[in-house]
């Protein structure tokens, strides 16, 4: 194994420890002002036992071996499926700001079934893809039917109204399809197909969807209504500056920045930390990618290596997507700094992603050379 390949496992965990660290630091800034009276630091408090589920349930993953996941891919799908359908069931699904996105479940409280898919749906791609390692550019085998299975807990998710994290699910599958050797014409052309119909759906769909999406285009005429969170957001960017303007001191999460715990604690950070604590995020993530990457170059089984190349981007596309919507680049789709916003769902099967890539890592022999055929690991190393 490569020194590269020795240190990734060094920077994964470290990038993961810092973000989380950080996380509860400016959520214990933030939260305070997003609870209600006499439960001080209560977000903090649910946080940590969060933290605390998702290390066991990393650890957990870590030793689960590699064949266990492949064999039964089916009942994980299934199993999300199911619970993702259960987000439509009136007393079981909870309706948020207009979206269907959670379900309730006695004793155990909110839980969102679309952070569980996102795992699910990788490792059955990973698994069907590395099956078809003879022949990945068959149109049926290595296109049509992962497409087919992909978009029925990716269509649940949209119609949810979480077109953010549809983005999430259909990206990271795109990039295990183009990395197992899908034709790249094909996923090229799905894309484009897709996106105009999304923008025909949009448009057509009623309500005031399609300017809310734009809003991020001209927030100076939209602030007051729909691009209220990113004009303060940058006001909160703006305010920081380099420096910030010292941990504890922002203005933002006082009332004028809704959701400054959850999806938009960036710019908090931005506001209170600075250049000097936001672009430490982007490296963190940047580590994250770089160390997936490397893991999955170096992986022994096909499963494995397409494993890590989707759970991998199932923990990069969420970050980079908020923080293009936090700086105003990208419509508002609601999704969370993956280790940093609170929301215990997120955290515990961001974590599970982690302790599944940590034991690819662990199972990869030291001195073998990976059966991981030459262009696939080409085109693992072009990401």
């Amino acid at each position: 194994m490569s020194s590269y390949s020795r240190y990734s496992i060094f920077l994964l965990l470290t990038a993961v420890v810092g973000l989380v660290g950080l996380g509860l630091v400016m959520l214990a800034s933030t939260s305070p002002w997003a609870e209600p009276e006499h439960m001080e630091y209560a977000h903090v408090k649910k946080q940590m036992i969060f933290l605390v589920l998702g290390i066991i349930a990393s650890v957990v993953a870590a030793a689960t071996p590699l064949a266990l996941l492949e064999k039964f891919w089916w009942v994980f799908l299934g199993g999300s499926c199911i619970l993702l359908a259960l987000c439509y069931i009136p007393g079981i699904g909870i309706e948020v700001n207009g979206a269907r996105r959670w379900i309730r479940f006695p004793l155990l409280g909110q839980f969102q079934p679309s952070e569980a898919a996102k795992v699910a749906i990788i490792i059955s791609l990973a698994m069907w893809m590395a099956r078809q390692q003879a022949d990945p550019q068959n149109f049926f085998k290595g296109y049509l039917i992962p497409l087919i299975g992909l978009a029925i807990p990716a269509g649940l998710i949209f119609f949810e109204k979480d077109m953010g994290t549809t983005a999430v699910v259909v990206g990271s599958a795109f990039l295990i399809l183009f990395v197992a050797g899908s034709r790249p014409v094909l996923l090229v052309g799905t894309a484009v197909v897709g996106i105009i119909g999304l923008i025909a759906f949009v448009n057509f769909s009623g309500g005031n969807r399609a300017e809310r999406l734009l809003s991020f285009r001209n927030l100076e005429a939209t602030r007051l209504e729909h691009g209220l969170q990113q004009w303060r957001s940058l006001l909160a960017f703006a305010s920081g500056g380099v420096e910030g303007v010292g941990l504890g001191n922002g203005a933002e999460k006082h009332g004028y920045l809704p959701f400054a715990h959850t999806d938009f604690i960036y710019p908090i950070i931005g506001e209170e930390l600075g250049l000097m604590g936001t672009l430490p995020v982007i490296l963190a993530f940047v580590f994250i990618s770089a160390a997936g990457i490397l893991i999955a170059s170096r992986s022994s089984t096909q499963f494995g290596s397409l494993l890590a190349v989707g759970l991998t981007a199932n923990i990069v596309i969420p970050a980079a997507m908020n923080i293009g919507v936090t700086t105003a680049m990208l419509p508002n789709t609601g999704l969370p700094l993956p280790f940093v916003s609170y929301g215990g769902t997120n955290l515990i099967f961001t974590l599970v992603s982690v302790g599944i890539i940590c034991g690819i890592y662990f199972r990869t022999p030291k001195k073998e050379a990976p059966s991981i055929s030459l262009k696939r690991k080409r085109r693992i190393m072009r990401l």
